[in-house]
């Protein structure tokens, strides 16, 4: 298994199915009465949070503490030395000499987690960086995926919404073209990247044009953190044109699903009654984020013998 998850580009369709095998392998330990393995005891996780988050980090947390593992908690806020200049890489030292064996990062500056793994020694796992890349969400969607859709290279997904300013959406294309999937995105121009057909998808501009021929719809917040510019004439006028409302959810196939990374602006890119639908599956996305996420430092701290983990689920 490789030591840092940086990129999805550093994964290939093989490795893919390995994580998702082992996270649906590990799901079995949340259904019993002592929800732990002893896989991890002894090593140390640390998550190094710049941006905010409630998912990822609990989700994170959640599963070093399901393996065992002691969690630190470090949010870089005025509790913190980052509030007195301590600079990323004095906090990456700082980690470093206190021997932690995986740091998992998220920052607003795209790149950051690739500089972390050239100062640490300690495995790291890229947890949202910019608007670069969040590989853990993206195979945590295709888990899901899994779970309705057996085989993913069938799959016909919409990504829609702000795509220039997403990291979800860069990974999820990336994971989903190497599995064989048919991408397409849609969205405003203005929120579609230049030359992302590159990326080895298709582009719409018109969400109604494309919904009867889906499986998933995926989609996307309107990050307006992240413009620097008026990039819509107005959130209405967004949702109006682009917004998963109750009249769009009637065009899409029975079968196809909703699925969001969440947090969700109800009533903007998706509305309130569409995402409680039965068609959406935005809570199991967030369920299974702690499968995967076990799964990743498993592979990556702990043993890799399939057999070690089945035989650890069903053990006592």
């Amino acid at each position: 298994m490789i030591k840092h998850l940086l990129s999805m580009d550093q994964l290939s369709a093989g490795d893919i199915t390995h994580i998702l095998d082992t996270a649906e392998q590990l799901q079995g330990v949340t259904d019993r009465p002592i929800k732990k393995l002893p896989t991890l005891r002894g090593r140390t996780v640390c998550n190094l949070f710049y941006e905010a988050s409630t998912r990822t980090r609990i989700s994170f947390e959640l599963a070093a503490k399901r393996l065992s593992a002691d969690v630190i908690n470090f949010s870089a806020d005025s509790k913190s030395s980052v509030a007195k200049g301590e600079s990323f890489k004095d906090t990456a030292w700082t980690l470093e000499a206190m021997g932690v064996d995986a740091i998992v990062v998220r920052h607003g500056s795209s790149g950051a987690p690739q500089q972390l793994s050239q100062w640490a020694t300690a495995s790291v796992i890229n947890a949202g960086d910019g608007a670069h890349e969040h590989p853990t969400q993206a195979l945590l969607d295709l888990f899901s995926m899994r779970q309705r859709f057996k085989d993913l290279s069938d799959l016909k997904v919409a990504i829609v919404g702000d795509i220039v300013h997403s990291r979800v959406a860069r990974s999820n294309i990336k994971a989903l073209v190497t599995m064989g999937a048919a991408v397409t995105v849609c969205g405003p121009p203005t929120l579609i990247p230049p030359g992302v057909r590159s990326w080895g998808v298709e582009v719409s501009y018109d969400l109604d044009a494309i919904l009867v021929d889906l499986d998933v719809c995926y989609v996307l917040r309107v990050q307006a953190e992240r413009q620097s510019e008026q990039l819509l004439p107005s959130l209405r006028e967004y949702a109006a044109l682009w917004g998963l409302n109750s009249k769009r959810l009637a065009h899409l196939p029975e079968h196809a699903l909703v699925m969001h990374p969440g947090p969700m602006n109800r009533g903007v890119e998706i509305a309130a009654d569409v995402s409680e639908s039965p068609r959406s599956i935005i809570l199991d996305q967030v369920a299974n984020g702690l499968a995967v996420r076990m799964s990743l430092l498993y592979l990556m701290l702990g043993r890799t013998d399939d057999a070690e983990v089945a035989a650890g689920v069903t053990g006592a």
